[in-house]
């Protein structure tokens, strides 16, 4: 008898340890589906062509055959997984113009990262290749610590490292390689 006793209160006790287990188990489950979000974009474009103005003046053409705007996540970004090509105007009305292969904007930090082929052109004929380059939209100025090639009139150059204006009026390089003329 004492040991049926046993064996009952041990069933019991596994049985009532299943429930419990099996209970927590169904409930995981449901939080799971509860607390998943999927990563969407809140906006989907194709063919885009937005100018920016301030003032009434066009500052820049931005011209994508895709986009896509996050801007429901914590650190909104806007994502041109097929490029853009971009024109900006300084208040001269002069040009430069930016091609990429990929960008992504992060409206946060007013801060652009251009991949793949990014090359960019002056209006005057320079030139600047790379394969990632970041723009500064708040002070108007690109950098990269990629290797680059910049050309111009008087020659050409390549290095790892550089940063300058969007005029290229102020042009910082580091470890560069090949002939540069100044015009001090």
């Amino acid at each position: 008898m004492y040991f049926l006793k046993k064996n009952i209160s041990s069933l019991l006790l596994l049985s009532l340890l299943v429930i419990v287990v099996l209970g927590c188990e169904s409930n995981f489950k449901e939080v799971q589906k509860n607390d998943y979000s999927e990563f969407v974009p809140s906006g989907d474009a194709d063919n885009v062509n937005l100018k920016y103005t301030d003032s009434g003046k066009i500052k820049s053409i931005l011209i994508s055959p895709k986009m896509f705007d996050y801007a429901n996540v914590d650190f909104a970004f806007t994502e041109f997984p097929k490029g853009v090509d971009v024109t900006i105007f300084d208040n001269n009305g002069k040009k430069t113009f930016i091609k990429s292969n990929y960008a992504i904007s992060y409206k946060p930090t007013n801060i652009i990262d251009l991949q793949g082929k990014v090359k960019i052109t002056s209006e005057a004929g320079q030139m600047l290749e790379t394969e990632q380059l970041y723009f500064d939209q708040k002070n108007e100025w690109f950098y990269t610590e990629k290797k680059f090639k910049l050309t111009d009139a008087k020659g050409g150059s390549t290095g790892q490292g550089i940063d300058f204006s969007k005029d290229f009026k102020v042009v910082n390089s580091q470890r560069i390689e090949g002939e540069i003329e100044s015009s001090e």
